[in-house]
């Protein structure tokens, strides 16, 4: 899929990921980039930036994330590309708060269930369309000190593939972003820690992010992973469990040793 002239919904799209997606599909020549954004002085701003349209949503409310689908077809016409990009995350263990766990499970997970409902009916009465969801390598992997997070990105990158199952022979198409870090206000205030998170060394831009999601797009990859070795660490997962389990276990006492 090309970004060129697609109408384009970015949620989380004032700050990050979100952010830096916009200004690229901005630069492809979308033909319209709707900054959705729980802040809207961010989207605003954003918008602003690049020309596109801002609009406040919350999208742990399913009602809001209908009405963004609903005034963005008004308008528009048509949705081609749905990036349902926004994410929270707090770095907590199995004792975190129950309001922790339901906040990460609406924003991390229902959210890419609501934008769905809104959006594919649309796409499926005109045979094609494009769900773009932004999970984690901790979907793939885990996270070693972030038990909400870890568990509702594993059940995003679960989504994404029913969607792709049973969609994909009827014209829509799914991409599942899995990052490891990422160089963005969610990486650097992770939880509120006081110390810097333990992916911050290999962290890449979030420009470089979005080069890879375009080039994912371009080539309608399930998994998009700007991080490479991703992939060799989900292999070796795979492959040997209980290995893989142990290297884990001892990255976890390093981290939380550390407080990163």
């Amino acid at each position: 899929m090309e970004p060129k002239d697609k109408v384009i919904v970015v949620t989380g799209g004032g700050s990050g990921i979100g952010r830096a997606l916009c200004e690229r599909f901005a630069k492809e020549g979308a033909r319209a980039v709707i900054v959705a954004d729980r802040d809207a002085a961010n989207a605003t701003a954003v918008a602003a930036a690049i020309g596109g349209v801002a609009q406040r949503v919350d999208v742990a409310v399913e009602a809001e994330v209908q009405r963004l689908v609903a005034e963005t077809t008004q308008r528009f016409g048509r949705i081609d590309l749905f990036c349902s990009n926004a994410g929270v995350i707090v770095r907590a263990d199995e004792d975190a708060g129950n309001e922790q766990w339901q906040r990460h499970w609406d924003v991390n997970v229902m959210a890419h269930v609501y934008a769905a409902r809104a959006v594919l009916p649309q796409m499926l009465a005109r045979g094609e369309g494009y769900l773009l969801q932004t999970a984690s390598a901790a979907g793939l992997l885990s996270q070693v000190n972030a038990a909400p997070y870890s568990v509702t990105k594993h059940a995003a990158v679960a989504f994404a593939e029913w969607l792709s199952i049973a969609y994909g022979d009827k014209g829509i198409r799914v991409s599942c972003l899995c990052p490891q870090g990422v160089d963005t206000p969610m990486l650097r205030g992770a939880g509120g820690g006081s110390r810097p998170s333990f992916l911050a060394d290999g962290a890449l831009t979030a420009e470089r992010v979005a080069d890879c999601v375009v080039d994912g797009l371009r080539r309608e990859e399930f998994l998009i992973l700007p991080h490479p070795e991703v992939l060799t660490f989900f292999q070796r997962k795979a492959n040997d469990y209980g290995r893989w389990l142990r290297g884990m276990r001892r990255l976890r006492e390093k981290v939380v040793g550390d407080g990163a």
